[in-house]
């Protein structure tokens, strides 16, 4: 049984950062007020994490900060200078999403470690090297994963030295993370930039099954599963609450703290969970994990179940009852806030004041006695104080221009008043007047008092980066060529009516074993495999046989997976628009990492934020510009709360066989369509297609392709436009007929292009 188990807790607030670390967080995540994926926290600001980390690593405590969004490209020049900051503290870990980022740190900021955040959507074995290969130390398993997925993972992550994690309780997204964009194209907020509107959250009008929060699941919580993870050999045990205050933090860490080592002890269980209902809950599932997926998973109420739980426990029938159950529940609440409170009141994130006094005369060196006092670790205990000495390395000398003076030393020495120091005072009267030192010598003293200022860790200078080459494209006259993305066998015949380039989506799902795809990609040579974005575990398996079975020239894909293993056996690959590619970096990421021959850029962004992005030499630039527009995908059944469903939980054979389709409408009369095709995931759909007619005119120069999307995946019950007729038409629009438009909006009335206005 190992002992090297990390707990690893939220920190949304300076509070709830502290009541991690006191409850015994081995490591806590925290973020800046910009560039992470919680901007509902409050958040911190750099010198408060300066504080925090100096506070962390006084208790054993690692700190992780989370950089976990897509990055635009003219944040780029921004975030350098975050991150040369950032390569200057004693941070222990950055938490990433975007694919640019992992190449920016990995080549510029190489001393920081890198963690593959949830939103990477981290699901199979071969997006683990994939994660190694961009820097990555390690990753966030996708929640959605059961006990032997995750068992699978983590072996894998062994074998190539990656650390995996697994969140252990907090709020579950019904989605799959970094797959939903609900926010985005509803309301113009992004999740994929920590703007999260919730719509899983919402009120929706009563369902045929009688709900009215359809979407809304439980609290996740693995507090009993932690013998089987620990089997599986899963490293970091991570709860998620970066929004909750530090009562819920200190409750449940301490909860899980106790529990685990209890059981390295022990052997055993030692805690009965029931603190974890007195906070904030949602109740508590563990069904993901075990690989149930019911029914029991939903629950009508998306704000705290705590009250209900303890009426529940009771047994509070009576007015009376409820009322003194609802009392006592208040009454704990209070204590657990006060006792919290109370512990963590003396713990401070001030910075340690430093004054700086200077002396000398001819002849000898000029000295500087450096004095650093910062607050006790335990209540009542003395502030620490400590000085430091350091000698010029040449002598001082009488000069008419003197340059060892009030005004000089401020100047040059004023820098040390930053994140991490408090500069106090800078005393010279015990330099003798008319003294100077060689400029050189009094930058080096300088230098080495900052490096052992900086626990003797080298400064590190700021890092500019190099304006990156905008490449045109191989043809500049030539028009982009259009695309087209089918899904059913007996589309193959459009073929016959263009030269278009044909990409065939390939399933999410497959029985054991199966070939047929193989056959028929064989038989087809023309069509281009389309992988999605999930793929998990025999899914994975076959989309890697029909891969290697078919060796095609070119594939697109979604999934990372299926990319690395395209590299390793030389396949080019252009990168899917589910990849979330929004910057510059990450197309050479793909292309100088992996051999990356193109990508789709990703529909979430303006035109402004598309014109920005700098094309790598010899790479493609695609965009798809007719598509339903997915708000969200789930492991999970949309069906059992809408429409109702005869099967109790959801099996292989349910993602094989099922093709239904509904609809749901939101309390503002929205309606989105809920369609699940065969072999496919259950999946969530905007009421209108996005077409974006204006980009043909106004980046068309920009790109090589564009795509239309003819699977009538997410038409629900709605006619789908004659298929061939749509083709005919967007040829016509790229060959420059833009008389055609009145044609299309009428084959496709119900329309939008906002996220191309809106966008990031």
């Amino acid at each position: 049984m190992s002992s090297n188990i990390e707990l690893l807790a939220p920190g949304g607030d300076i509070e709830a950062i502290k009541a991690a670390i006191i409850a015994g967080a081995d490591a806590v995540y925290c973020g800046l007020d910009s560039f992470n994926a919680r901007n509902r926290a409050s958040n911190i600001s750099f010198d408060e994490l300066v504080g925090v980390i100096r506070l962390a690593h006084q208790y054993d405590c690692e700190i992780f900060l989370t950089l976990n969004i897509v990055i635009l490209e003219r944040e780029f020049k921004t975030m350098a200078k975050l991150l040369s900051k950032l390569a200057n503290t004693t941070l222990d870990a950055v938490i990433v999403q975007d694919i640019g980022m992992f190449y920016l740190i990995k080549k510029y900021f190489p001393t920081l470690n890198i963690h593959a955040s949830t939103q990477m959507t981290t699901h199979n074995i071969g997006q683990i090297p994939f994660l190694k290969k961009l820097g990555a130390t390690r990753v966030n398993l996708s929640r959605e994963l059961n006990l032997r997925e995750i068992t699978e993972m983590a072996a894998t992550g062994s074998q190539h030295n990656i650390l995996t994690e697994v969140f252990v309780h907090g709020s579950l997204c019904v989605a799959f993370s970094g797959l939903c964009y609900s926010s985005s194209a509803s309301v113009g907020n992004s999740g994929n930039r920590g703007r999260c509107s919730q719509a899983c959250r919402e009120e929706y009008e009563t369902t045929a099954t009688g709900n009215n929060f359809p979407l809304n699941i439980k609290d996740n919580s693995a507090f009993f599963d932690l013998p089987a993870l620990i089997d599986a050999g899963v490293h970091s045990f991570k709860i998620e609450g970066r929004i909750k205050g530090a009562s819920y933090v200190h409750t449940v860490v301490d909860s899980f703290r106790k529990q685990i080592d209890g059981y390295l002890q022990t052997g055993k269980l030692t805690q009965d969970g029931e603190r974890l209902y007195k906070v904030f809950n949602r109740d508590l599932t563990n069904a993901f994990l075990r690989g149930d997926l019911n029914q029991s998973m939903f629950i009508e109420n998306p704000r705290d179940n705590s009250i209900n739980h303890i009426i529940a426990a009771k047994n509070a029938i009576s007015v009376v009852q409820i009322y003194d159950a609802k009392q006592e529940l208040q009454h704990e609440k209070e204590e657990i806030n006060a006792t919290v409170f109370d512990k963590i009141k003396h713990l401070s994130v001030d910075k340690a004041s430093l004054s700086l006094r200077f002396s000398g005369e001819v002849g000898s060196p000029l000295r500087i006695i450096a004095t650093i006092e910062e607050d006790g670790l335990l209540p009542g205990s003395p502030s620490n104080k400590r000085t430091i000495t350091v000698l010029s390395n040449q002598p001082l000398i009488n000069s008419k221009e003197p340059n060892i003076d009030m005004v000089t030393l401020d100047k040059r020495f004023k820098s040390f008043n930053n994140a991490r120091y408090t500069l106090t005072t800078i005393d010279a009267g015990a330099v003798k007047p008319n003294l100077s030192l060689v400029f050189s010598s009094l930058t080096a003293l300088k230098n080495e008092l900052a490096l052992i200022l900086n626990d003797s860790k080298a400064v590190l200078p700021e890092v500019t980066l190099p304006r990156l080459e905008k490449n045109p494209k191989a043809d500049m006259d030539a028009s982009p060529k259009l695309s087209l993305l089918i899904c059913d066998k007996s589309d193959v015949h459009l073929a016959g009516s263009t030269d278009a380039d044909i990409y065939f989506k390939l399933p999410d799902a497959y029985k054991r074993g199966c070939t047929e795809y193989v056959d028929f990609l064989q038989r087809n040579p023309r069509l281009i495999p389309w992988f999605p974005p999930v793929l998990i575990g025999k899914d994975y398996d076959v989309a890697l046989t029909i891969l290697e079975q078919v060796k095609p020239k070119l594939i697109v894909t979604n999934n990372t997976g299926i990319a690395y293993r395209a590299f390793e056996l030389g396949i080019e690959w252009i990168a899917g628009p589910f990849l979330n590619t929004t910057n510059s970096y990450a197309l050479l990421a793909m292309q100088e990492t992996f051999n990356c021959s193109g990508a789709f850029i990703s529909n979430e962004i303006n035109r402004q934020q598309i014109q920005t992005i700098a094309r790598p030499k010899n790479f493609k630039m695609m965009y798809s510009i007719y598509h339903p527009i997915l708000l969200m995908t789930s492991r999970q059944c949309f069906f059992q709360q809408s429409v109702g469903c005869e099967k109790p939980r959801i099996d292989n054979g349910c993602m094989l066989s099922c093709d239904k389709s509904t609809s749901i409408t939101n309390l503002k009369g929205d309606s989105f369509a809920i369609d699940k095709q065969k072999a496919g995931y259950p999946s969530i759909y905007n009421q209108d297609q996005f077409m974006n007619m204006e980009i043909i005119n106004d980046l068309a120069y920009l790109f090589d392709g564009f795509m239309i999307d003819l699977t009538n995946i997410g038409a629900g019950d709605k006619m789908s436009p004659d298929k061939e007729q749509l083709i005919a038409q967007f040829e016509q629009l790229l060959n420059g007929n833009t008389t055609v438009e009145a044609n299309l909006n009428t084959l496709v009335p119900q329309s939008t292009n906002v996220q191309y206005h809106n966008g990031l």
